[in-house]
Order: C-alpha cells, then structure tokens, then sequence
C-alpha cells in the first residue's frame, strides 16, 4: 500500500463515544469503527433490539429507570466482547458506574459541540423523547448545563466542527486516541 493513510494499529479498548444528542456519535461511529476496521455498535439501537421497541416506547412504558438500566448492561456486554466502537444515549454517560466501567474496560471519548451546531441536527426531529416539551431548545441549552461538566470528566475531548464532515471528525478522533497510552497495540 503506497504511504501510510488508511493504515491503523490494532485497537486494545473499546472507544465509547459520549455527548449530546446530535453531537454525531452515530455518524461519527460508524465512519470511526470503518477507518479502524472495527465493529461498530449504538447502544440504543441494542436496546431497541433486545426490547423490540423504541426508545421512545420504552420511555413511555417503562420509564427512564428501567431504561437506564438495560442501558447500563448493554454497555458493559459491549466493553467486554471484541474492541470496537460504541454510541451511546446522551444520557448514558451521567451514570457514575456508566463512567466507572467505561474507564475500567474501554476509552471515553466526548464529542462536544456547542447548543446551535446541535440544534441544528436535532430540531424538527420526533424521535428524541427528551426534547417533547413546549420549548425544546431550551430544554436542549438545559441539558447541556447539567451534562457538560459530567461529559468534561471523559478520558478525551474532541470538538466537533460545523465546516468537518463525519469522516473528518473520525479522523480527529484517530488523532487524539493515538496519544493515549493502551488504546491502540504497538506492531
């Protein structure tokens, strides 16, 4: 292969991408776990899955708690299987034994964007039960308040872009993983 772009050492923990919604953990996931040559998993989408409902139903009928809670072992099952890539839930993160497990098994790592770059992914979209209220994007600068000082506490931050595409994001997030001791096998 003609120079080295591509070419990627062998991943040892699992990446578990934190943030808010519309931050661009899915997105960016997806094109991170491709580059690395990796699985890729959204721990809602296993939930979902598992639960044969969606977030949203299972929100409504079962409540936060019970969600959080099959959240919280769907991370742990994916922290203990092959190295890969991980999206959580907004929200997955705020748990003290979420953190705790993710430092333990795999690498944290905050994609954090500022409240217009996620309004502007997030507005008009039904499928975010957090944000069915009267005036959503002050729910949204809300959460954002009670969350960032939580998400600050990941083991590294990057910073999303409005002028990157996802693919350039992944690659920022290459980039600030290389110069984290474990994360990636020495060849």
């Amino acid at each position: 292969m003609a120079g080295e772009e591509g070419v990627h050492p062998r991943l040892q923990k699992t990446i578990v991408l934190v943030g808010m919604m519309g931050a661009g953990k899915t997105a960016v996931g997806t094109a991170l776990a491709r580059a690395l040559k990796v699985p890729f998993h959204d721990s809602d989408e296993e939930i979902v899955k598992a639960a044969q409902r969606s977030v949203a139903e299972i929100f409504e009928r079962d409540g936060e708690p019970f969600f959080r809670a099959r959240e919280s072992e769907v991370i742990e099952r994916l922290l203990t299987g092959t190295p890969g890539v991980v999206s959580t839930g907004g929200g997955a993160f705020m748990a003290e034994a979420n953190r705790e497990m993710i430092a333990r098994l795999g690498i944290s790592v905050w994609l954090k964007a500022d409240l217009e770059l996620l309004w502007n992914r997030v507005k008009g979209k039904t499928t975010r039960p957090l944000l069915r209220t009267a005036d959503p994007k002050a729910t949204l600068a809300g959460l954002i308040e009670k969350r960032y000082p939580v998400y600050a506490l990941a083991q590294v931050a990057v910073e999303a872009e409005p002028g990157l595409s996802i693919e350039q994001m992944a690659q920022k997030v290459i980039e600030a993983l290389t110069a984290e001791p474990g994360v990636f096998a020495e060849d």
